[in-house]
């Protein structure tokens, strides 16, 4: 691994973040709570330094990172129940190595389309009942952080 894989960068927010709800921290890794009222329970790994790509992680830290991924994966399916799981790891906004863990339901504001995507049409009564099962989902977020935590620890 280069010495420019690991060292923070100024204008990076994953180097410098401000205001996360961190869920789990050892180190290289954190995980933190996306505060995104569509998606209860959408989580982000970021690794601690500023590293670009998953191959300039030694082989150790890449077998880790999946792991916890599929840790998160876990929890978010125990606890919050979703119909599908997202998984991404982009970087083309914010270059520094981190994965979006995002539960989906099929009644979501943009399912079956990505996050990013465009959202759904839905009427009236659909964006209620979206609503309320939300509401009821961030109900859940203190239960989904102790089985995080148990799955991580």
């Amino acid at each position: 691994m280069s010495d420019t894989a690991v060292n923070a960068s100024p204008g990076c927010p994953l180097c410098r973040p401000q205001g996360e709800t961190v869920l789990w921290e050892r180190d290289p890794w954190r995980v933190v709570l996306v505060d995104d009222e569509r998606f209860p329970g959408y989580t982000r790994l970021i690794h601690a330094r500023h590293v670009r790509e998953m191959s300039d992680l030694p082989d150790a830290q890449r077998a880790q990172c999946m792991e916890i991924v599929s840790r998160v994966e876990i929890a978010q399916r125990r606890v919050l129940q979703p119909d599908k799981i997202n998984l991404a790891q982009f970087g083309n906004m914010v270059a520094h190595l981190h994965w979006h863990i995002i539960p989906r339901w099929e009644d979501d504001p943009h399912f079956p389309e990505a996050a990013w995507g465009p959202a759904a049409t839905r009427d009236a009564a659909e964006r209620r009942r979206w609503s309320d099962k939300a509401r009821r989902l961030r109900g859940r977020l203190d239960e989904y952080r102790r089985a995080l935590d148990a799955q991580l620890s």
